[in-house]
């Protein structure tokens, strides 16, 4: 054999019998197997994990590279809720916002070397005030919400909107192009969208009423977000007499997608009670959220799967309490979702891992 030919040959020998490393299986030594608490009629979790253990632990989404979760905890060590990134490798956790104010929704982007989120810090160290609930269940949307940006590790803080009013609820396109965020910085509660760098800001969403909790597909074509809207005169009234004191009653929502530079914007869900926390699923043809539309007074959030096209709902979760704030795995496989399930005191907020079965 030839020289050439037989380097040629031990390299394909050796390329074809180099082992293929196993998939990253994100279970950290931390977790605890708790198959127990799958309940009957969730075929779709093939198997289940605590990540996380009292207190309130919600919004945990995945970074792009699936090894790290960043996911805002309030625990008894914070006197109101704080971004944390949990790495899945070794359960350790590592607070990213400063400790000080209220945060929310955070997300990694620029490959995984940076991290958004929501921070009402610059407003105050203290935690902003609770919401009168004398109205009946409302959602506070404070106007000293902004957008910020850091190194996973906390360090690098930056300031990216500085407006007056509610700037948070972002999100960022998987290419990592475009931010998309919800704002009161116009009057009404809209969508817009931004470069990472805050320039190329567009307006999404114009109709009276709130819209939010926006994301991206995964080939950044589409939005799904939650939002009400209606001809209504005295439910708009009501609407607009609350967002004056920077308040809005979540009790109606339903699930809305529009293409990724505002057209084509048509309702996909249309039900009782409040549809919120929208993600595409891997192949962008479904969206699973939270939904408490059986029994829309209740905190019976479950799980449920719509087709983008629209159609019947179907259920992934049937736990008697609060399931909610669902995201995919980039690769797929796995399913994160926060739950009230297995908890040690009532209204106890965990983060649980699935393994997906489609």
């Amino acid at each position: 054999m030839r020289p050439l030919l037989l380097l040629l040959a031990v390299l394909a020998f050796g390329v074809a019998a180099a082992p293929r490393s196993a998939p990253f299986r994100p279970v950290p030594p931390t977790a605890v197997a708790a198959d127990t608490l799958i309940r009957a009629g969730e075929d779709h979790l093939a198997h289940l994990w605590q990540l996380t253990f009292g207190g309130q632990n919600a919004e945990a989404y995945w970074s792009g590279d699936g090894t790290r979760l960043i996911l805002q905890i309030t625990d008894g060590s914070w006197a109101c809720d704080q971004e944390f990134v949990l790495d899945l490798k070794t359960g350790m956790r590592t607070r990213v916002s400063t400790g000080k104010g209220r945060t929310t929704c955070g997300y990694f982007y620029d490959n995984d070397q940076r991290v958004l989120f929501a921070s009402t810090h610059a407003g105050g160290d203290s935690c902003p005030p609770n919401p009168d609930m004398s109205q009946g269940y409302v959602w506070p949307i404070y106007p000293s919400y902004d957008l910020w940006t850091s190194r996973p590790d906390g360090s690098d803080l930056k300031r990216l909107t500085d407006r007056p009013g509610y700037d948070a609820e972002a999100t960022v396109s998987v290419d990592g192009k475009w931010i998309v965020f919800t704002s009161k910085r116009d009057g009404d509660v809209d969508l817009y969208k931004m470069r990472p760098d805050g320039s190329g800001l567009t307006r999404l969403t114009n109709a009276l009423g709130y819209d939010g909790g926006a994301f991206f597909s995964h080939d950044g074509k589409q939005l799904v977000w939650r939002t009400h809207r209606t001809e209504d005169s005295t439910v708009n009234g009501t609407f607009k007499r609350l967002l004056d004191q920077d308040l809005v009653k979540p009790s109606k929502m339903d699930l809305w997608v529009m293409n990724a530079d505002g057209s084509g914007q048509r309702r996909i869900t249309d039900k009782p009670g409040a549809s919120f926390a929208p993600y595409f699923t891997p192949d962008d043809k479904s969206i699973i959220y939270a939904s408490n539309w059986e029994s829309p007074r209740s905190r019976n959030f479950d799980l449920w799967l719509v087709p983008v096209a629209g159609g019947e709902p179907r259920p992934v979760t049937r736990d008697t309490d609060f399931d909610g704030f669902p995201m995919f795995s980039p690769d797929g496989r796995w399913l994160v979702f926060c739950s009230n399930r297995g908890g040690k005191v009532p209204g106890e907020t965990n983060v649980f891992l699935a393994e997906w079965r489609p």
